[in-house]
C-alpha cells in the first residue's frame, strides 16, 4: 500500500530568478496553497515536483517542490535590527562566554551612559552574562564582545543561517542550497 503525505506536508522551496533561495535562514518556503497560486497567476516556474498530487473536477496536478520566480526580487543589501537577526549575526551564542542557552541581547556600551540600540552597540549575551555585565562598561566589567558587533550585510546573515539548516530538507532542495547532503531528512 503506497504511503500519500498531506499536501500540508509538502512545502514549496521559493528560488529568485537567478535560481538562489529568497532566504535561507529562515529558508524561503511556501505553502503548497501558495505555491499553487502563484503557479496560475504566471508569477512563478515550476522547477521540481512532489509526487503528491491535488486534483479538482478540471485539474490533476503534482505538487511543486521548486518554483523560482520570474522576475528577479533585488535583495535588501541591510537586513532590518531584529531580535532573531541580532542573533543570527552572533551565530546563536552569548558574545561573552559563547552559551548558546537562554540568549538575550546587551548594549555593549550600556543605555544608561548614552549607549543606543544599534547595530553596532547590541550583542547576544546569555542571561547570567547579561545580569553579571549589568550597566557597566565592558572594561570595568571585563567583559568585551568575542566579536566587534558590525552592522552585517543580507549576505553575512545567509551565510550564518547555512551554519544552522532546517530540521527538513526535501531532496529535491539539495541542488538549489548550500548545504552537505548529509543533512537531508
Amino acid at each position: 500500500m503506497r504511503q500519500t503525505r498531506s499536501p500540508d506536508a509538502c512545502p514549496a522551496l521559493v528560488l529568485n530568478a537567478d535560481f538562489r533561495p529568497l532566504s535561507y535562514y529562515p529558508l524561503s518556503l511556501w505553502s503548497w496553497q501558495e505555491a499553487v497560486k502563484s503557479v496560475f497567476l504566471d508569477r512563478v516556474n515550476i522547477i521540481q515536483t512532489y509526487d503528491q498530487k491535488v486534483r479538482s473536477p478540471s485539474l490533476d496536478m503534482k505538487l511543486p517542490s521548486v518554483v523560482a520566480l520570474k522576475n528577479y526580487v533585488s535583495p535588501a543589501r541591510y537586513p532590518a535590527f531584529t531580535r532573531f537577526n541580532l542573533f543570527l549575526r552572533d551565530k546563536f551564542s552569548c558574545q561573552y562566554c559563547g552559551a548558546t542557552d537562554d540568549l538575550t541581547f546587551d548594549h555593549v556600551i550600556p543605555r544608561s551612559k548614552g549607549g543606543l540600540t544599534r547595530w553596532d552597540n547590541v550583542v547576544a549575551a546569555c542571561a547570567p552574562c547579561n545580569l553579571r555585565k549589568a550597566n557597566k562598561m565592558p572594561e570595568v566589567a571585563g567583559m568585551i564582545p568575542r566579536q566587534k558587533p558590525i552592522r552585517p550585510t543580507v549576505f553575512d546573515l545567509h551565510k550564518n543561517g547555512r551554519l544552522f539548516p532546517p530540521n527538513y530538507l526535501h531532496e529535491s532542495w539539495l541542488d538549489y542550497l548550500y548545504w552537505d547532503t548529509e543533512l537531508e531528512a
